[in-house]
Protein backbone atom coordinates (compact mmCIF):
# COMPACT_ATOMS: atom_id res chain seq x y z
CA UNK A 1 0.00 0.00 0.00
CA UNK A 2 0.99 3.63 -0.58
CA UNK A 3 1.32 5.40 2.78
CA UNK A 4 1.71 9.05 3.79
CA UNK A 5 2.98 9.84 7.31
CA UNK A 6 2.26 13.34 8.63
CA UNK A 7 4.79 14.98 10.96
CA UNK A 8 8.47 15.79 11.34
CA UNK A 9 9.64 14.37 14.67
CA UNK A 10 11.34 11.22 15.93
CA UNK A 11 7.92 9.58 16.40
CA UNK A 12 7.21 10.02 12.70
CA UNK A 13 10.69 8.80 11.78
CA UNK A 14 10.03 5.73 13.97
CA UNK A 15 6.74 5.11 12.14
CA UNK A 16 8.44 5.58 8.78
CA UNK A 17 11.33 3.32 9.84
CA UNK A 18 8.90 0.50 10.65
CA UNK A 19 6.77 1.07 7.55
CA UNK A 20 9.77 1.27 5.21
CA UNK A 21 10.78 -2.30 6.06
CA UNK A 22 7.19 -3.59 5.90
CA UNK A 23 6.44 -5.84 2.94
CA UNK A 24 2.95 -4.32 2.74
CA UNK A 25 4.40 -0.86 1.98
CA UNK A 26 4.86 -0.20 -1.73
CA UNK A 27 5.50 3.55 -1.52
CA UNK A 28 6.24 5.75 1.50
CA UNK A 29 5.91 9.52 1.85
CA UNK A 30 6.44 11.80 4.85
CA UNK A 31 5.20 15.38 5.12
CA UNK A 32 7.00 17.52 6.01
CA UNK A 33 9.49 14.96 7.35
CA UNK A 34 13.10 15.57 8.36
CA UNK A 35 16.60 14.62 7.12
CA UNK A 36 16.20 11.17 8.66
CA UNK A 37 12.95 10.35 6.90
CA UNK A 38 14.40 11.69 3.63
CA UNK A 39 16.79 8.74 3.62
CA UNK A 40 14.00 6.13 3.66
CA UNK A 41 10.96 7.91 2.18
CA UNK A 42 9.99 10.79 -0.08
CA UNK A 43 9.56 14.00 1.91
CA UNK A 44 6.98 16.60 0.88
CA UNK A 45 6.78 20.14 2.30
CA UNK A 46 3.36 20.72 3.81
CA UNK A 47 1.96 22.47 6.87
CA UNK A 48 1.06 19.44 8.97
CA UNK A 49 -1.89 21.07 10.75
CA UNK A 50 -3.47 22.46 7.57
CA UNK A 51 -6.31 19.97 6.86
CA UNK A 52 -6.93 21.09 3.29
CA UNK A 53 -3.23 20.99 2.36
CA UNK A 54 -2.73 17.50 3.83
CA UNK A 55 -5.85 16.14 2.13
CA UNK A 56 -4.77 17.66 -1.21
CA UNK A 57 -1.33 16.07 -0.91
CA UNK A 58 -2.84 12.68 -0.08
CA UNK A 59 -5.01 12.88 -3.21
CA UNK A 60 -2.09 14.07 -5.36
CA UNK A 61 0.08 11.16 -4.20
CA UNK A 62 -2.81 8.68 -4.60
CA UNK A 63 -2.07 7.12 -1.23
CA UNK A 64 -4.10 4.31 0.32
CA UNK A 65 -3.51 5.39 3.92
CA UNK A 66 -2.57 8.57 5.80
CA UNK A 67 -0.97 8.17 9.23
CA UNK A 68 -1.13 11.32 11.37
CA UNK A 69 1.70 11.49 13.90
CA UNK A 70 1.40 14.64 16.04
CA UNK A 71 -1.51 15.88 18.13
CA UNK A 72 -1.94 19.39 16.65
CA UNK A 73 -3.01 18.18 13.16
CA UNK A 74 -5.55 15.82 14.75
CA UNK A 75 -7.09 18.55 16.88
CA UNK A 76 -7.11 20.79 13.78
CA UNK A 77 -9.19 18.22 11.88
CA UNK A 78 -6.66 16.74 9.46
CA UNK A 79 -8.12 13.22 9.81
CA UNK A 80 -11.60 14.56 9.01
CA UNK A 81 -10.35 16.27 5.84
CA UNK A 82 -8.48 13.17 4.65
CA UNK A 83 -11.51 10.94 5.18
CA UNK A 84 -13.72 13.48 3.41
CA UNK A 85 -11.37 13.12 0.43
CA UNK A 86 -12.12 9.38 0.37
CA UNK A 87 -8.80 8.18 1.78
CA UNK A 88 -8.34 5.96 4.84
CA UNK A 89 -6.75 7.78 7.76
CA UNK A 90 -5.14 6.52 10.95
CA UNK A 91 -6.02 9.11 13.57
CA UNK A 92 -9.15 10.33 15.34
CA UNK A 93 -11.53 13.04 14.21
CA UNK A 94 -11.17 16.52 15.68
CA UNK A 95 -14.17 15.82 17.91
CA UNK A 96 -12.64 12.62 19.30
CA UNK A 97 -9.16 14.17 19.55
CA UNK A 98 -10.57 16.51 22.21
CA UNK A 99 -9.67 13.63 24.51
CA UNK A 100 -6.13 15.02 24.28
CA UNK A 101 -6.99 18.58 23.28
CA UNK A 102 -8.84 19.22 26.55
CA UNK A 103 -7.92 17.57 29.83
CA UNK A 104 -11.22 18.78 31.25
CA UNK A 105 -13.08 16.91 28.49
CA UNK A 106 -10.99 13.80 29.17
CA UNK A 107 -11.95 13.94 32.86
CA UNK A 108 -15.61 14.27 31.88
CA UNK A 109 -15.39 11.21 29.61
CA UNK A 110 -13.57 9.18 32.26
CA UNK A 111 -16.20 10.04 34.86
CA UNK A 112 -18.99 8.95 32.52
CA UNK A 113 -17.15 5.72 31.63
CA UNK A 114 -16.20 4.95 35.26
CA UNK A 115 -12.49 4.94 34.36
CA UNK A 116 -10.17 5.16 37.40
CA UNK A 117 -8.24 8.44 37.47
CA UNK A 118 -7.02 11.13 39.86
CA UNK A 119 -9.51 13.36 41.63
CA UNK A 120 -9.42 16.74 39.92
CA UNK A 121 -10.89 20.22 39.68
CA UNK A 122 -11.14 22.31 36.51
CA UNK A 123 -10.19 25.91 37.32
CA UNK A 124 -10.54 29.13 35.37
CA UNK A 125 -9.39 31.64 38.03
CA UNK A 126 -6.38 31.84 40.34
CA UNK A 127 -8.77 31.80 43.31
CA UNK A 128 -10.17 28.46 42.17
CA UNK A 129 -6.64 27.15 41.66
CA UNK A 130 -5.59 28.22 45.16
CA UNK A 131 -8.61 26.50 46.69
CA UNK A 132 -7.92 23.29 44.74
CA UNK A 133 -4.24 23.27 45.74
CA UNK A 134 -5.24 23.56 49.38
CA UNK A 135 -7.89 20.86 49.04
CA UNK A 136 -5.55 18.27 47.50
CA UNK A 137 -2.36 19.29 49.31
CA UNK A 138 1.23 18.74 48.20
CA UNK A 139 2.75 17.52 45.94
CA UNK A 140 0.75 19.86 43.71
CA UNK A 141 -0.22 18.75 40.19
CA UNK A 142 -1.28 21.50 37.77
CA UNK A 143 -2.02 20.77 34.11
CA UNK A 144 -2.70 23.14 31.25
CA UNK A 145 -6.12 22.19 29.87
CA UNK A 146 -4.98 22.46 26.24
CA UNK A 147 -2.19 21.05 24.09
CA UNK A 148 1.27 21.70 25.51
CA UNK A 149 3.54 19.21 23.70
CA UNK A 150 4.05 17.20 26.86
CA UNK A 151 5.34 20.19 28.82
CA UNK A 152 2.12 21.63 30.27
CA UNK A 153 2.29 19.78 33.59
CA UNK A 154 3.95 20.95 36.80
CA UNK A 155 4.39 18.64 39.78
CA UNK A 156 5.87 20.48 42.75
CA UNK A 157 5.83 20.86 46.53
CA UNK A 158 6.16 24.63 46.02
CA UNK A 159 2.68 26.16 46.19
CA UNK A 160 3.87 29.44 44.68
CA UNK A 161 5.45 27.64 41.71
CA UNK A 162 2.18 25.77 41.16
CA UNK A 163 0.23 29.04 41.26
CA UNK A 164 2.69 30.71 38.88
CA UNK A 165 2.33 27.89 36.32
CA UNK A 166 -1.46 28.08 36.61
CA UNK A 167 -1.31 31.84 36.13
CA UNK A 168 0.64 31.49 32.88
CA UNK A 169 -1.89 28.96 31.57
CA UNK A 170 -4.88 31.08 32.60
CA UNK A 171 -3.41 34.19 30.96
CA UNK A 172 -4.04 32.73 27.52
CA UNK A 173 -7.37 33.36 25.85
CA UNK A 174 -9.85 30.79 27.11
CA UNK A 175 -7.19 29.46 29.45
CA UNK A 176 -8.09 26.80 32.01
CA UNK A 177 -6.15 24.41 34.19
CA UNK A 178 -6.83 21.08 35.82
CA UNK A 179 -5.60 20.68 39.40
CA UNK A 180 -5.30 17.05 40.50
CA UNK A 181 -4.44 14.94 43.46
CA UNK A 182 -0.91 13.54 43.28
CA UNK A 183 -0.66 9.92 42.17
CA UNK A 184 2.10 7.83 43.69
CA UNK A 185 3.73 4.82 42.06
CA UNK A 186 5.48 4.18 38.73
CA UNK A 187 4.03 5.46 35.46
CA UNK A 188 3.41 3.28 32.39
CA UNK A 189 2.46 4.09 28.81
CA UNK A 190 0.21 1.70 26.89
CA UNK A 191 -0.74 2.32 23.25
CA UNK A 192 -4.10 0.92 22.18
CA UNK A 193 -5.18 0.77 18.55
CA UNK A 194 -8.91 1.17 18.04
CA UNK A 195 -11.30 1.42 15.11
CA UNK A 196 -14.01 3.00 17.23
CA UNK A 197 -15.27 -0.34 18.55
CA UNK A 198 -12.51 -2.93 18.98
CA UNK A 199 -9.32 -2.30 20.96
CA UNK A 200 -5.94 -3.91 20.22
CA UNK A 201 -3.20 -3.15 22.77
CA UNK A 202 0.48 -2.92 21.94
CA UNK A 203 3.30 -3.57 24.44
CA UNK A 204 3.71 -1.24 27.45
CA UNK A 205 6.69 1.09 27.83
CA UNK A 206 7.98 3.58 30.38
CA UNK A 207 9.32 7.03 29.55
CA UNK A 208 11.43 9.56 31.46
CA UNK A 209 9.97 13.06 31.46
CA UNK A 210 12.49 15.03 33.51
CA UNK A 211 15.55 16.59 31.88
CA UNK A 212 18.20 15.30 34.25
CA UNK A 213 19.44 12.07 35.80
CA UNK A 214 17.51 10.87 38.83
CA UNK A 215 14.39 12.61 37.50
CA UNK A 216 15.86 16.03 38.27
CA UNK A 217 15.28 19.28 36.43
CA UNK A 218 12.30 20.57 34.46
CA UNK A 219 9.60 18.56 32.71
CA UNK A 220 10.23 17.83 29.02
CA UNK A 221 8.52 16.08 26.14
CA UNK A 222 10.46 12.95 27.12
CA UNK A 223 14.18 12.14 27.41
CA UNK A 224 14.10 8.38 26.87
CA UNK A 225 12.08 5.19 27.18
CA UNK A 226 12.34 1.41 27.37
CA UNK A 227 10.28 -1.73 26.77
CA UNK A 228 9.39 -4.37 27.93
CA UNK A 229 8.63 -3.74 31.61
CA UNK A 230 9.76 -6.84 33.47
CA UNK A 231 8.42 -5.48 36.76
CA UNK A 232 4.87 -4.72 35.57
CA UNK A 233 1.97 -6.93 36.73
CA UNK A 234 1.38 -9.85 34.36
CA UNK A 235 -2.26 -8.83 33.85
CA UNK A 236 -1.52 -5.12 33.29
CA UNK A 237 -2.40 -4.99 29.59
CA UNK A 238 -5.69 -6.88 29.85
CA UNK A 239 -6.57 -4.82 32.96
CA UNK A 240 -5.99 -1.53 31.12
CA UNK A 241 -8.03 -2.66 28.10
CA UNK A 242 -10.93 -3.82 30.29
CA UNK A 243 -11.01 -0.92 32.77
CA UNK A 244 -9.66 2.01 30.75
CA UNK A 245 -9.38 1.72 26.96
CA UNK A 246 -12.55 -0.20 26.06
CA UNK A 247 -14.86 1.82 28.38
CA UNK A 248 -13.42 5.07 26.98
CA UNK A 249 -13.86 3.95 23.37
CA UNK A 250 -17.41 2.79 24.17
CA UNK A 251 -18.26 6.12 25.83
CA UNK A 252 -17.01 8.17 22.90
CA UNK A 253 -19.00 5.97 20.51
CA UNK A 254 -22.09 6.46 22.69
CA UNK A 255 -21.60 10.23 22.38
CA UNK A 256 -21.55 9.99 18.57
CA UNK A 257 -17.83 10.81 18.32
CA UNK A 258 -16.20 7.40 17.77
CA UNK A 259 -12.45 7.34 18.39
CA UNK A 260 -10.52 5.63 15.59
CA UNK A 261 -6.74 5.66 15.84
CA UNK A 262 -4.27 5.44 18.69
CA UNK A 263 -5.49 5.84 22.26
CA UNK A 264 -2.43 6.51 24.40
CA UNK A 265 -3.10 5.56 28.01
CA UNK A 266 -0.72 7.24 30.43
CA UNK A 267 -1.09 5.33 33.69
CA UNK A 268 0.09 5.35 37.29
CA UNK A 269 0.29 2.07 39.21
CA UNK A 270 -0.56 3.56 42.60
CA UNK A 271 -0.82 2.07 46.07
CA UNK A 272 -4.59 2.22 45.54
CA UNK A 273 -4.49 0.54 42.13
CA UNK A 274 -4.45 1.55 38.47
CA UNK A 275 -5.16 5.23 37.67
CA UNK A 276 -5.15 7.18 34.38
CA UNK A 277 -2.73 10.11 34.43
CA UNK A 278 -3.60 11.32 30.93
CA UNK A 279 -4.91 10.33 27.53
CA UNK A 280 -3.28 11.23 24.24
CA UNK A 281 -4.82 10.81 20.81
CA UNK A 282 -1.65 9.62 19.06
CA UNK A 283 1.53 7.63 19.47
CA UNK A 284 3.73 8.95 22.28
CA UNK A 285 7.25 10.24 21.81
CA UNK A 286 9.70 8.69 22.83
CA UNK A 287 7.80 5.49 23.71
CA UNK A 288 6.93 4.84 20.04
CA UNK A 289 10.63 4.47 19.29
CA UNK A 290 10.99 1.44 21.59
CA UNK A 291 7.58 -0.17 21.06
CA UNK A 292 7.91 -0.22 17.27
CA UNK A 293 11.49 -1.47 17.52
CA UNK A 294 10.05 -4.63 19.11
CA UNK A 295 7.11 -5.12 16.72
CA UNK A 296 7.57 -8.15 14.46
CA UNK A 297 4.25 -8.18 12.58
CA UNK A 298 3.12 -5.70 9.92
CA UNK A 299 2.57 -2.16 11.21
CA UNK A 300 0.99 -1.17 7.87
CA UNK A 301 -1.71 -3.85 8.23
CA UNK A 302 -2.44 -2.86 11.84
CA UNK A 303 -2.84 0.82 10.97
CA UNK A 304 -5.01 0.08 7.94
CA UNK A 305 -7.22 -2.31 9.95
CA UNK A 306 -7.71 0.44 12.53
CA UNK A 307 -8.50 3.03 9.86
CA UNK A 308 -11.02 0.80 8.07
CA UNK A 309 -12.88 -0.77 11.01
CA UNK A 310 -11.34 -4.21 10.65
CA UNK A 311 -9.59 -4.72 13.99
CA UNK A 312 -12.14 -7.26 15.25
CA UNK A 313 -10.84 -9.83 12.76
CA UNK A 314 -7.20 -8.69 12.66
CA UNK A 315 -4.51 -11.09 13.94
CA UNK A 316 -2.91 -10.08 17.24
CA UNK A 317 0.39 -8.19 16.94
CA UNK A 318 3.51 -10.34 17.19
CA UNK A 319 6.55 -9.20 19.15
CA UNK A 320 10.28 -9.80 18.99
CA UNK A 321 11.82 -11.56 21.96
CA UNK A 322 14.01 -8.52 22.53
CA UNK A 323 14.25 -5.34 24.56
CA UNK A 324 14.62 -1.76 23.31
CA UNK A 325 15.93 1.42 24.91
CA UNK A 326 15.90 4.91 23.42
CA UNK A 327 17.93 7.88 24.66
CA UNK A 328 17.02 11.38 23.51
CA UNK A 329 19.77 13.87 22.69
CA UNK A 330 18.49 17.43 23.17
CA UNK A 331 19.89 20.75 22.01
CA UNK A 332 21.55 23.39 24.18
CA UNK A 333 18.94 25.31 26.15
CA UNK A 334 16.20 22.66 26.01
CA UNK A 335 13.47 22.74 27.34
CA UNK A 336 13.84 26.54 27.54
CA UNK A 337 15.20 28.77 24.79
CA UNK A 338 16.76 26.34 22.35
CA UNK A 339 19.91 27.05 20.37
CA UNK A 340 19.73 26.02 16.70
CA UNK A 341 22.37 25.60 14.03
CA UNK A 342 24.91 23.50 15.93
CA UNK A 343 26.67 20.89 13.78
CA UNK A 344 25.86 17.23 14.56
CA UNK A 345 28.50 14.61 13.86
CA UNK A 346 28.81 10.88 14.42
CA UNK A 347 25.32 9.72 13.42
CA UNK A 348 26.74 7.33 10.81
CA UNK A 349 29.18 5.93 13.38
CA UNK A 350 26.31 5.40 15.82
CA UNK A 351 24.23 3.53 13.26
CA UNK A 352 27.20 1.32 12.42
CA UNK A 353 27.09 -0.06 15.96
CA UNK A 354 25.34 -3.40 16.37
CA UNK A 355 21.68 -3.09 17.36
CA UNK A 356 21.56 0.70 17.00
CA UNK A 357 19.44 2.97 14.83
CA UNK A 358 19.10 6.74 15.08
CA UNK A 359 15.84 8.63 14.61
CA UNK A 360 15.81 12.31 13.71
CA UNK A 361 13.61 14.96 15.34
CA UNK A 362 14.98 18.51 15.51
CA UNK A 363 17.46 18.31 12.63
CA UNK A 364 18.01 20.14 9.34
CA UNK A 365 20.55 20.16 6.52
CA UNK A 366 22.89 23.12 6.11
CA UNK A 367 23.73 24.60 2.72
CA UNK A 368 26.84 22.44 2.65
CA UNK A 369 24.88 19.27 3.49
CA UNK A 370 25.98 19.17 7.12
CA UNK A 371 23.49 18.01 9.74
CA UNK A 372 22.41 20.79 12.10
CA UNK A 373 20.25 21.14 15.21
CA UNK A 374 16.84 22.66 14.45
CA UNK A 375 14.70 21.95 17.50
CA UNK A 376 14.66 21.00 21.16
CA UNK A 377 14.84 17.23 21.06
CA UNK A 378 17.32 16.55 18.27
CA UNK A 379 17.79 12.77 17.98
CA UNK A 380 16.49 9.54 19.49
CA UNK A 381 19.14 6.83 19.68
CA UNK A 382 17.54 3.37 19.82
CA UNK A 383 19.32 0.27 21.06
CA UNK A 384 17.86 -3.23 20.63
CA UNK A 385 19.20 -6.33 22.34
CA UNK A 386 18.30 -9.75 23.68
CA UNK A 387 18.04 -8.26 27.19
CA UNK A 388 17.36 -4.80 28.59
CA UNK A 389 20.99 -4.62 29.73
CA UNK A 390 22.22 -5.29 26.18
CA UNK A 391 19.68 -2.89 24.63
CA UNK A 392 20.75 -0.17 27.06
CA UNK A 393 24.43 -0.74 26.32
CA UNK A 394 23.73 -0.52 22.59
CA UNK A 395 21.78 2.73 22.96
CA UNK A 396 24.57 4.39 24.91
CA UNK A 397 27.21 3.17 22.45
CA UNK A 398 25.23 5.05 19.85
CA UNK A 399 24.85 8.14 22.04
CA UNK A 400 28.58 8.23 22.78
CA UNK A 401 29.41 8.22 19.06
CA UNK A 402 27.39 11.40 18.44
CA UNK A 403 28.55 14.95 19.16
CA UNK A 404 26.87 18.34 19.14
CA UNK A 405 27.94 21.41 21.11
CA UNK A 406 25.81 21.87 24.20
CA UNK A 407 23.99 18.57 23.63
CA UNK A 408 22.10 17.16 26.59
CA UNK A 409 21.08 13.59 27.42
CA UNK A 410 20.41 11.45 30.46
CA UNK A 411 22.77 8.65 31.47
CA UNK A 412 20.24 6.72 33.55
CA UNK A 413 17.56 5.67 31.06
CA UNK A 414 16.40 2.17 32.07
CA UNK A 415 19.37 1.96 34.49
CA UNK A 416 17.32 0.66 37.39
CA UNK A 417 16.14 -2.39 35.48
CA UNK A 418 18.80 -2.68 32.78
CA UNK A 419 21.99 -2.31 34.83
Amino acid sequence: MRILVIGSGAREHALAHALASDVQTTALFVAPGNPGTAAIAENHPVVADDPAAVAALAVELAVDLVVVGPEAPLVAGVADAVRAAGIACFGPSAAAARLEGSKAFAKEVMAAADVPTAMARVCSTTQEVAAALDAFGAPHVVKDDGLAAGKGVVVTDDREAALAHAGRCLAREGGAVVVEEYLDGPEVSLFCLTDGESVVPLEPAQDFKRLGDGDSGPNTGGMGAYSPLSWAPSNLVEDVVARVAQPTVDELARRGTPFSGLLYCGLALTSRGLRVVEFNARFGDPETQVVLARLRSSLAELLMDSATGALATAPAPRWRDAAAVTVVIAAAGYPGTVRSGDVITGVEDAEAADGVHVLHAGTARGDDGSLLTAGGRVLSVVGVGSSLKKARAAAYRGVDAIHLDGGQHRRDIAARFGA
